[in-house]
């Protein structure tokens, strides 16, 4: 009976999922939305955190990339949202390609300060192209006309329709994130966190890996963003500033960079405590940063860690006790 639990999770899960869109109020769909979305951008990210080791404080600029991509081609050339979203993930991809290319070649500190120098560099074009970005404005009028795949026609105007083209894209992302990690690619890139010399010597080239992770990466974050473009129906240059870069890092310390569900749980926490602390006081950055230091202090691998950590301490014990006696 155990060997089923993992698959009787899945599917209340995703039960609870559908019903969601089904049943729930528009503002806890809207919330739903935010999750999803956040998710895809924190599981893309952990594979170049959790994965490889490296710390990037520019992503940002990948989710933006997909958000301006996705918005340029909405207003001037045509509205399919599917061909935005791959104009966006395209435009995040060559993006994580150019700068992944001349971070790649360093690690530790002076990778991520090369990711924040080039994101705050993407910030500040933004900025100053008024007028092709809309500069400080931002991308307004950015419209969810329906997606037609030639023998049928589907509408994503309504919340809840979008709802599930969200969900579907955030499934996607979870098979594709899992394939990855469990493919010899994954195990590879976990080679390269625990040891590069030994994955050099192995006749593996270490850069090569590192820009592949940090490309497929920067596609996911593209991705992210053009859904959040299209959820919201504007996007402006702080989705590019490095703050932003900070959410899928947050998310991933809270949920367990170790762990393949941890970005998930991280990003239900995330937007939860934000959206409470923030009815009660506008410095929410400052409780939530409170809240950090507790689950971080005292759940050490994140919350799916600490949870997994507890689990298998209440095993051992039970095992022990049975053992004595």
């Amino acid at each position: 009976m155990k060997r089923f639990w993992p698959y009787i999770c899945v599917a209340l899960i995703l039960a609870g999922l559908m019903a969601i869109g089904l049943f729930a109020g528009r503002f806890v769909v809207y919330m739903s939305m935010r999750v999803l979305i956040l998710s895809i951008f924190a599981l893309g990210y952990n594979l170049l955190l959790g994965r490889t080791g490296l710390l990037s404080f520019g992503h940002a600029a990948f989710y933006a990339g997909g958000a301006y991509g996705l918005g340029l081609l909405s207003i001037h050339v045509t509205t399919n949202p599917l061909l935005g979203i791959m104009a966006g993930m395209g435009l995040a991809c060559i993006m994580a390609l150019v700068i992944g290319f001349f971070c790649v070649r360093h690690t530790e500190i002076y990778f991520a300060m090369l990711t924040l120098a080039f994101g705050m560099m993407v910030f500040s074009l933004i900025w100053n192209l008024r007028e092709v970005t809309g500069g400080d404005d931002g991308l307004v009028g950015i419209v969810r006309a329906p997606i037609s795949l030639g023998i049928a026609t589907f509408s994503i105007s309504e919340t809840s329709h979008y709802y599930f083209f969200v969900l579907f894209c955030f499934l996607l992302t979870v098979v594709l994130v899992y394939l990855i990690r469990k493919s010899p690619f994954g195990l590879v890139l976990s080679g390269i966190r625990e040891n590069d010399r030994r994955v050099e010597f192995a006749g593996l080239s270490v850069r090569n890996y590192r820009l592949a992770a940090f490309v497929i990466s920067g596609s996911f974050a593209g991705l992210a963003g053009a859904l959040g473009a299209l959820l919201e129906s504007y996007t402006n240059p702080f989705s590019a500033h490095w703050s932003h870069s900070a959410e899928p890092i947050l998310v991933s310390l809270i949920g367990g960079i170790q762990t393949f569900t941890g970005p998930i749980v991280g990003s239900i926490i995330f937007i939860g405590f934000r959206e409470i602390i923030e009815r009660f006081t506008q410095n929410w950055m400052l409780w939530f940063g409170l809240i950090l230091l507790v689950i971080i202090m005292g759940l050490r691998g994140g919350v799916v860690g600490g949870v997994a950590q507890l689990f298998r301490g209440e095993k051992s014990h039970v095992a022990a006790s049975g053992g004595a006696r």
